[in-house]
């Protein structure tokens, strides 16, 4: 199976890298001649195609990567074909968005982890050729529909802000006098070990923050003053916010 790349910015990047990582031969992926393509075909050993045109025609699997405003016409007038899968990472554009029938089309949203093999991805609709391509990048999650697909893909921005918590909570750490490598390091395997114990528990998750916060206890008083913040409201809101972005939809609904 050969995979083509079209489009090769920060998040084709860390596909690549994670490809690579799981044991892929690079000989096995294409690139379309512009970005970070160059260099990474240097690097890895990949194959450059002339134009887009060339990388369609080569291709068994297109990861379509560009920015999800070019989207439309990048994929427009290619010679696709029939069992041909293409694979959208474009957020927010929706299938009936790319014309490149007669190829089936998935939309899926890696996350930069992909570079570690650590991605939790979400796909739609769940095609196994997309699915065999994806399960190299970490986990994939199959989604039942494309309004599925667009609330779970609010999960990539969330990915972000968990990075952001992350570096605040390090950096708070170290203004306090823990050593810098340190402080860093814990907050990120925090965050990992809260993470695995919830995928990997099937107790309610409401319990499982019950029995963890103690009546007078430090948990309890964080969460305290989160709640008088109204932290929870404004991250519900930015959570809206990222959905209607994805759909065109009004942040408050």
């Amino acid at each position: 199976m050969i995979i083509g790349i079209l489009g090769v910015g920060h998040l084709a990047a860390s596909m690549l890298t994670g490809f690579v990582r799981s044991g892929l031969d690079p000989a096995a992926i294409i690139l379309s001649p512009r970005g970070k393509a160059a260099a990474l075909a240097i690097q890895h050993g990949f194959r450059l195609a002339a134009d887009n045109r060339e990388l369609v025609e080569v291709a068994d699997v297109v990861l379509v990567a560009v920015r999800p405003i070019h989207a439309p016409e990048a994929v427009s007038g290619l010679p696709w074909r029939k069992g041909q899968t293409v694979i959208s990472v474009c957020a927010g554009v929706p299938l009936a968005g790319l014309d490149v029938a007669p190829a089936r089309i998935v939309r899926a949203m890696p996350l930069t982890a992909s570079e570690i093999e650590a991605s939790p991805t979400v796909y739609y609709p769940d095609v196994e050729q997309a699915r065999a391509v994806l399960e190299r990048l970490g986990p994939p999650i199959a989604l039942s529909s494309e309004r599925d697909f667009d609330v779970a893909t609010v999960s990539a921005a969330v990915y972000g802000w968990a990075q952001d918590l992350i570096r605040r909570t390090a950096e708070w750490s170290s203004a306090q006098g823990l050593d810098p490598t340190a402080a860093r390091r814990l907050a990120a395997r925090t965050f990992v070990a809260a993470g695995r114990l919830i995928a990997e528990k099937e107790d309610p998750m409401e319990r499982m923050l019950l029995e963890l916060v103690t009546p007078g206890g430090i948990t309890e008083r964080g969460l305290q003053v989160l709640s008088a913040r109204e932290v929870p409201v404004a991250w519900e809101e930015a959570c809206m916010a990222v959905l209607a972005k994805l759909t065109g939809g009004p942040a408050d609904t």
